[in-house]
């Protein structure tokens, strides 16, 4: 697809395509923004100045050096799931490295490494992981959900507690950087790059292609529920306070993940326990979880996940919306009073919504997360127990009242802090102050170094990713830094 007036960006585009069909489109091609663009947050409109579909690594290279010819911003997108449309660029006049033909899938059955195109959704990762061999890594629960955006933010899902986050699978990758080159990167090769895209990934390259640790399926899974519908939010108070004790116990049995989800007419509680039925009661949790309208189903690796795409659905999910989305994350000492959860259900009941869905998630993080050192990866939320998000949805559209709502929710939390408490970057929040600092903390200078030696014109951009250092910083060097043993740990 051409553009009716042509420029040296679309020449350049044009010839790397080659005749290729579906490769390229530009804002004025038929279904542009239906087909093309497909923004995940209708609130947030953007239109990217062309849309790319690469084949191979090769194109990918070929757009990157089109758009930096011709001064223009770069994203990938991968399964199209960020809150704010950064993958799209999040603002108007970027490229979009659309990555959805990457679908490279092999296994090594000597070291059960898969190898997995940078274009794969989750629910494809599922299935060839168990169709080459019954094997699992920890991943996030929505389906459609990209594992190039998901293995290079974070990536926690049920499983996280018990073998780690999604980017802590990862063994190597193939990306494409700034100037256009293709590389390898690992904790051998290019590590200082291979800090940043396990964490920051969006600011530093286009992965092509992962190298990702897995594990055996695992044998029976054992799925816990547990709804509450009550006249009052107030009345979640005690439930919410049970539940939040059960996921701070320090040993607590890592096999074991779980969230509370809190809607307009009451919560629900769901559960994974990665074992059998018998080590689920020896561990514990049943006497420690709240009891009610409980359901425990036994089920396998393939059932589960089924079951919470299911659950995903119910709140976000591949659903295009208009919406507002807040978070928070807690360390163990964050962790909400009873005071402070009893005036979050305050604010529940006695605040304006603007609508009638709308959903406050609190997760449970930590477990193998936290085995591994703040600052080995650019992910820097290993000391988290729990993550807190807000979701309003606006039907049709979303009202002012909705996003008053929703930050008026996260301040409640927020003012009973005396700290500021920081977000994870999965949870991307477009209306933060300092957004870099809340999402990399403590790594984020040494990134801003690393952006400084990869990307000094940061050409990967959106408007909450890494920015280049000074060049005090890129004199100090992140190759110099990769070389420190606090980098090593």
């Amino acid at each position: 697809m051409g553009q009716s007036s042509s420029t040296p960006l679309s020449t350049c585009l044009n010839t790397v395509c080659n005749g290729r069909s579906d490769c390229v489109a530009y804002p004025d091609s038929p279904l542009y923004q239906i087909s093309w663009v497909n923004p995940y947050n209708l609130d947030l409109p953007v239109k990217p100045i062309a849309v790319t579909r690469p084949d191979t690594a090769d194109d990918v290279s070929g757009f990157v050096k089109c758009a930096t010819a011709n001064n223009v911003k770069v994203q990938a997108k991968s399964g199209g799931h960020s809150y704010a449309n950064y993958g799209l660029g999040g603002e108007d006049g970027a490229l979009v490295i659309d990555l959805k033909n990457l679908q490279d899938f092999s296994m090594d059955t000597k070291t059960w490494q898969a190898t997995i195109g940078g274009g794969t959704k989750l629910a494809d990762v599922t299935k060839r992981l168990h169709d080459n061999g019954k094997r699992a890594m920890a991943h996030g629960t929505c389906p459609g959900v990209g594992i190039g955006g998901h293995a290079t933010i974070g990536g926690l899902g049920p499983s996280s507690r018990m073998w780690g986050s999604c980017l802590d699978h990862v063994m190597e990758v193939e990306v494409v950087t700034a100037d256009g080159s293709i590389k390898h990167a690992s904790e051998t090769e290019n590590e200082d790059l291979f800090f940043a895209l396990k964490g920051a990934g969006a600011g530093f390259g286009v992965i092509t292609k992962f190298i990702m640790k897995t594990h055996p399926e695992p044998g029976s899974v054992v799925q816990y529920s547990f709804s509450l519908t009550f006249g009052k939010h107030a009345d979640m108070v005690p439930v919410l306070k049970q539940w939040q004790d059960l996921i701070t116990d320090p040993d607590l049995d890592r096999r074991f993940g779980t969230e509370f989800v809190a809607h307009e007419l009451g919560a629900i509680i769901t559960a994974t326990f990665y074992g059998t039925e018998d080590e689920w009661n020896a561990s514990g949790i049943p006497e420690k979880i709240p009891k009610g309208k409980i359901s425990v189903v036994i089920d396998d690796w393939l059932g589960t996940l089924a079951q919470q795409a299911e659950d995903a659905a119910l709140y976000l999910s591949d659903i295009r919306s208009a919406f507002t989305a807040r978070s928070l994350a807690f360390t163990a000492n964050e962790t909400l009073s009873e005071d402070t959860i009893t005036k979050v259900m305050k604010y529940l009941d006695d605040t304006k919504h603007g609508t009638l869905v709308w959903f406050l998630i609190f997760d449970a993080t930590g477990g193998a997360v936290a085995d591994i050192a703040t600052n080995a990866t650019a992910y820097s939320h290993r000391d988290k127990v729990m993550f807190a998000q807000g979701y309003g949805i606006g039907i049709p559209v979303l009202t002012q009242q909705t996003r008053d709502f929703m930050d008026g929710l996260m301040a409640t939390m927020q003012d009973a802090s005396p700290q500021t408490l920081t977000i994870y970057p999965g949870y991307v929040d477009p209306s933060l102050s300092d957004p870099q600092q809340s999402y990399w903390g403590p790594n984020l200078q040494m990134l801003e170094s690393i952006k400084t030696t990869y990307d000094p014109d940061d050409v990967f951009h959106n408007p909450q990713s890494v920015r280049p250092g000074s060049e005090k910083a890129s004199s100090s060097g992140a190759r110099k830094t990769k070389r420190s043993p606090l980098y090593l740990l």
